[in-house]
């Protein structure tokens, strides 16, 4: 039930949103569709099934309708690709793994989306990621796809052995929640967090540089 109520919100919303759209778009010649799909488009999440069938989902029912569109030069539909971000999604999400959940970092900030938002619509693209750590997880997964699950699922696991306990609870999965109703989540890196970026980005790449030499070097 939960599962079908994440496809439900993640995909089958966004569907629904384009299929009310695309005639009006067609009729006139020329519209946008925004695509805010997540970099759980491209990396899997365990522990997260349902959550990463929606988004592989959503980023494949895009390509495709993209696909469709191509007869209407003027009809874009453009692909947001974001990392963590500082919000109270993680609040506000269902959780059954009984822990505490926290974004990886780096996490990036709202304001940052929304300004590749408000580029998209002045300059429309296919896709584009939102962040370092974006860009980095996306192409290490499609290099090597199945060293990185290994690694997010152990990363998940070790995760979970320290992390506080916490009752399970459906978050706004069915309904809306009455806290967390900030813009920010209060995530943020204190210090200055573009430098805080960088050098997650860089520890992220040489993490993985690393898991590959002794994945291979186990061969």
């Amino acid at each position: 039930e939960v599962h079908e109520q994440v496809i439900k919100t993640n995909l089958l919303g966004y569907m629904n949103g384009a299929h009310a759209v695309l005639p009006i778009f067609k009729q006139q010649q020329y519209g946008l569709i925004i695509n805010n799909i997540s970099i759980g488009g491209y990396l899997p999440v365990p522990y997260g099934a349902g959550y990463s069938a929606s988004k592989f989902g959503l980023r494949g029912f895009s390509e495709a309708l993209r696909g469709e569109l191509s007869a209407w030069p003027g009809i874009y539909v453009c692909n947001l690709y974001p990392a963590f971000l500082d919000t109270p999604g993680i609040q506000h999400a269902g959780n059954y793994t009984g822990k505490s959940l926290k974004p990886a970092p780096p996490v990036y900030s709202p304001e940052r989306l929304a300004q590749a938002m408000v580029e998209m619509v002045k300059n429309p693209k296919d896709s584009l990621s939102i962040g370092s750590a974006s860009t980095l997880l996306k192409l290490a997964h499609a290099v090597f796809p199945q060293l990185t699950t290994k690694l997010t699922g152990a990363f998940m696991r070790k995760y979970f052995k320290v992390a506080d306990t916490l009752p399970s609870t459906s978050g706004n999965v069915f309904n809306t929640v009455n806290y967390g109703m900030s813009t920010h989540g209060g995530w943020g890196l204190p210090g200055k967090p573009r430098a805080h970026q960088k050098y997650i980005a860089a520890g992220l790449l040489a993490g993985f540089a690393a898991g590959l030499f002794l994945f291979t070097s186990k061969k």
